[in-house]
């Protein structure tokens, strides 16, 4: 589990074709040392197992799921990526629970340079409409942000400096795409909400049911 607080911008130096899934040589600066064999690391918002280390470069596998659904397929040599290590649970969560489980792949529709911030806008897939609200919680190839506007199925955030420097974002150029994972919470609750309407009953999401389910 992560919370959408890149540690690291780390750079694709090598990939190679392994039992229909790919593997990546990915440099992983500072990160590294606190990583294992068997270890978790987000890389876009993409939670892999890290199957090898030697220094400060990590070797992940992505197989043909993890491709179909994320952007994985346009790495290659060179290719940018956002770091971050999972989450420690004595530690504050800065951003929002994500679990590193790519729903979607979006596209850059619009970027627009604010005086002090910049308004990011994606298209998203129209069958995921309904887990984003406004003021609510979205992970953008990793990092998580708050929904700044929403307007039909075009989605923005609003990225402050620190994050332009400090992510990929300041990478993005027209048709640039990125993995996006919605909350949980509203996951949750669209599956609810969906099982109460077939049942023709209602469910009533009250604090104690959201207790109940872990929340």
């Amino acid at each position: 589990m992560f919370t959408g607080i890149v540690g690291h911008v780390g750079t694709v130096e090598r990939t190679s074709r392994s039992d229909g899934g790919i593997r990546f040589s990915i440099t992983a600066g500072p990160l590294a040392k606190e990583l294992k064999i068997d270890n978790s690391i987000a890389i876009n918002g993409v939670c892999l197992t890290v199957v090898s280390r030697r220094g400060s470069i990590i070797d992940v596998v992505a197989v043909e799921e993890t491709l179909k659904k994320t952007t994985l397929h346009d790495w290659k040599r060179g290719t940018k990526v956002n770091l971050e290590l999972p989450l420690r649970f004595n530690q504050r969560l800065g951003g929002h629970l994500v679990l590193g489980h790519v729903d979607t792949v979006g596209s850059l529709y619009r970027i627009s340079d604010l005086a002090t911030s910049t308004l990011v806008s994606m298209r998203i897939p129209s069958e995921f409409l309904d887990l984003v609200v406004p003021v609510g919680s979205i992970a953008v190839d990793g990092v998580s942000l708050t929904i700044a506007q929403l307007e039909e199925d075009i989605v923005t955030v609003s990225i402050i400096p620190y994050t332009m420097e400090h992510t990929i974002f300041s990478t993005y150029r027209a048709g640039a795409r990125m993995n996006l994972e919605f909350d949980i919470i509203g996951k949750y609750v669209k599956r609810m909400t969906h099982h109460s309407a077939e049942s023709g009953s209602l469910v009533e999401i009250t604090e104690e049911r959201l207790k109940e389910m872990g929340f």
